[in-house]
C-alpha cells in the first residue's frame, strides 16, 4: 500500500501504551489521542467515557475520523530498527554453520553484488520494506549496497512508501572480492557524495528519507578510507553507521590490520568517524575504556541480539553499556538476523540478558517495559528522532500501530481476522495483553501502520 496523504484530523480511541522511560511503560486503557492533518498529537486524554465529550472539548475536532482500538487491542509506537541490510534480505535465514567472516565470503558479498540490477534490486527492496512495515517499523536505517543507483533506489522506495529511513551506500575498498568493492578511496568518497546529494534531492526536509554515510565496517576499508569518509561526514553533516566489535576474530583481525591504533573504536576514533550521529551495530566485545570513548563522543549503540546469536558472535552487554550512559535501540540486522520484526528482536534481547545473566549477575537482565524503550524512545535517540517519534506526547508525531489480539470464544475457536500466537481468554488486564503480545505476537497481530498520521499498511 502506497503510502496516503491524511484525511483531515483523527482521533485514536481505546487502549493505548508506550514506554515513558527506560523503566516505565504507561497503558491508558480508556483515552483518546487526537492527530491533526500534519500528523502531530494535539492532544491525549485519558479516563474518556463519551468520544462527544472530547470533540465537545476541542474546537475544530467535530470532522475528525474517530479510529478504535477495539477491547483486545492497542496502539502502541511504531518500531525504529537501528540497523538492517536491505540488500541481505533473499539470504534471510541462510547462515548454516558459518560465522561472521565466512558469512560475508559464503552468502553476503555474492548477493550484495548481484543488486547491482536495478529489476532485481527493485524487487528485493520493494518487498523488503513492505516486510518491515508489516511487522509494525516505521522507522529504518538501511544499508543498500556499494551500488550507487541502487542506493538511491533504495531511498525512493522507502520516500514512496511513506516509510522513515536512513538510507547508506555501502563503502569497502579491501577485505572483500574484487568484483565487489570500491575502486579506490576517491570512488568510496564520490559516489557516497553522490548518494548523499540525490536523497537531500528527493526529501530536502528529510522528514522521510535521510542519508548516511557507511563505511562497512574497519576490515574492509583502509585507514586513508575510514578518514575520507570521516571528512566527507563533517562536511555535510551527515550522519555515520558501521560495525564494531561484532566477534572476537573480527576484533583480532582489527588489531591485526590497525596495529597503530588502540583498539577497534581508536580506528574510528582517529578517522572522525565517532560523532553524536553515528550508528555502531553490535558492541559485543568492548573494553571498558572503548566505552568511555564512546560514551563521551556520543556515539549511539544498536543492540542485534538474533544476528549476534544466529552467528556465535556473542551477548551484547547492554546493562552494562546502559548504566554507563550509553544510548542504544534495538536492530534487526538481516540477513545475520532472521527476522525483520523488531518485536522479535525484543523477545531476543531479553533471552541474550538472560545468558548474560546465568554467566554473571542477575541484574543483567533486560525488563519487558526496557526492551520497548529501546524498540521505540531509545530507537529514536540512536536514529536522531528524538522528542519527534518513539512515544505519544503531545507535539510528537504519530508513528503508530494498532496492534489486534485474537479473543476465544467458547469452544475455543479464537475469533476475529488477526488470528495468530496470541489467545485472549477475557480475564487480561491491558497490561497483560501488551505481554502476551510481546512474548507471541507477530505481524499478523498488526492491523495498521501510520507514519505522520499517514496509513503506510494495513493487513
Amino acid at each position: 500500500m502506497a503510502a496516503s496523504v491524511p484525511i483531515g484530523k483523527t482521533i485514536y480511541c481505546g487502549t493505548f501504551a508506550h514506554c515513558r522511560s527506560l523503566s516505565e511503560l504507561d497503558i491508558c486503557a480508556k483515552g483518546a489521542i487526537g492527530v491533526d492533518e500534519a500528523g502531530v498529537i494535539a492532544f491525549i486524554e485519558r479516563e474518556v467515557e463519551e468520544i462527544e465529550d472530547v470533540i465537545k472539548k476541542y474546537d475544530g475536532w467535530n470532522d475528525a475520523e474517530v479510529l478504535q482500538s477495539g477491547e483486545s487491542g492497542f496502539f502502541f509506537p511504531g518500531f525504529i530498527d537501528t540497523h538492517t541490510h536491505a540488500s541481505q534480505h533473499p539470504n534471510t535465514g541462510l547462515f548454516g554453520k558459518t560465522t561472521l567472516l565466512s558469512w560475508l565470503e559464503t552468502y553476503t558479498f555474492p548477493m550484495e553484488s548481484s543488486l547491482s540490477s536495478l529489476s532485481k534490486a527493485a524487487t528485493v527492496y520493494s518487498n523488503f520494506v513492505s516486510r518491515t512495515l508489516s511487522h509494525g517499523t516505521t522507522t529504518c536505517a538501511y544499508y543498500a549496497t556499494i551500488h550507487v543507483p541502487t542506493t538511491n533506489l533504495l531511498a525512493d522506495i522507502c520516500l514512496k512508501r511513506g516509510q522513515r529511513a536512513l538510507v547508506g551506500r555501502v563503502c569497502m575498498n579491501m577485505m572483500s572480492p574484487e568484483y565487489y568493492r570500491d575502486a579506490s578511496v576517491s570512488d568510496a568518497v564520490k559516489d557516497s557524495k553522490a548518494s548523499i546529494d540525490y536523497i537531500r534531492s528527493i526529501d530536502p526536509s528529510g522528514d522521510i528519507v535521510k542519508p548516511i554515510i557507511t563505511p562497512r565496517f574497519a576490515p574492509s576499508c583502509t585507514a586513508e578510507c575510514l578518514a575520507g569518509l570521516g571528512q566527507l561526514a563533517k562536511e555535510t553533516g551527515t550522519s555515520i553507521q558501521t560495525h564494531i566489535s561484532e566477534n572476537k576474530p573480527e576484533v583480532q583481525l582489527v588489531r591485526e590490520l590497525f596495529p597503530e591504533s588502540k583498539s577497534y573504536t581508536d580506528v574510528y576514533d582517529t578517522a572522525g568517524l565517532l560523532t553524536p550521529k553515528t550508528i555502531l551495530a553490535h558492541a559485543v566485545h568492548l573494553s571498558a575504556e572503548e566505552v568511555q570513548t564512546l560514551k563521551q563522543s556520543g556515539t549511539k549503540i544498536s543492540h542485534c541480539p538474533a544476528s549476534n546469536t544466529a552467528l556465535t558472535s556473542g551477548c551484547a552487554p547492554v546493562r552494562q553499556l546502559l548504566d554507563v550512559g550509553l544510548t542504544v535501540g534495538l536492530g534487526t540486522d538481516v540477513s545475520g538476523g532472521f527476522s525483520p520484526s523488531i518485536l522479535e528482536e525484543c523477545r531476543q534481547a531479553i533471552w541474550v540478558s538472560r545468558f548474560v545473566a546465568m554467566n554473571t549477575a542477575d541484574d543483567a537482565k533486560l525488563s519487558t517495559e526496557e526492551v520497548l524503550y529501546l524498540a521505540t524512545r531509545g530507537g529514536a535517540q540512536v536514529v536522531g528522532l528524538d522528542g519527534k517519534v518513539g512515544g505519544f506526547d503531545v507535539g510528537m508525531e504519530w508513528d503508530a500501530q494498532h496492534i489486534c489480539l485474537g479473543a476465544v470464544k467458547e469452544g475455543g475457536e479464537q475469533e476475529g481476522r488477526f488470528a495468530g500466537n496470541v489467545d485472549l481468554f477475557g480475564f487480561e488486564t491491558a497490561e497483560d495483553r501488551v505481554n502476551k503480545w510481546v512474548y507471541s505476537g507477530d505481524d499478523r497481530n498488526t492491523k495498521s501502520v501510520w507514519v505522520r498520521g499517514r496509513l503506510v499498511h494495513r493487513r
